[in-house]
């Protein structure tokens, strides 16, 4: 199983197809994700553990457990946990390409932009 730790926790991935992969995505207390975009991905996130405050296209809102985000091609995104518990989601990407290379950094708190 591919696993790559992050300035902001870890991942895993559970699954890697054609036409989807699938993560298990793990953030730490204060970390965060790039505020970020796909040209080749969508994206869905559900929240299994913890609670994810999800900015979508600008727009905050905090998804607790059993709660999903879907995340067109394109639409600029990033996921924070600022609480004490770790925050713990699945991640869907469904499109035409997968790479780690489809990741556009707008923002980055680790100077990756």
């Amino acid at each position: 199983m591919e696993h790559d730790n992050r300035p902001w926790g870890e991942y895993w991935v559970l699954e890697d197809a054609k036409t989807h992969k699938v993560k298990r995505i793990q953030v730490n207390s204060g970390g965060r994700l790039s505020y970020q975009y796909h040209f080749h991905r969508s994206e869905v996130w559900t929240v299994v553990s913890g609670i994810a405050r999800i900015t979508l296209d600008g727009t905050i809102k905090d998804y607790s457990v059993g709660e999903t985000a879907i995340i067109p091609q394109g639409m600029h995104h990033r996921v924070e946990n600022p609480f004490d518990e770790p925050l713990l989601f699945i991640e869907v990407q469904h499109g035409t390409y997968f790479g780690e290379d489809d990741i556009v950094r707008i923002e980055d708190d680790y100077q990756r932009a």
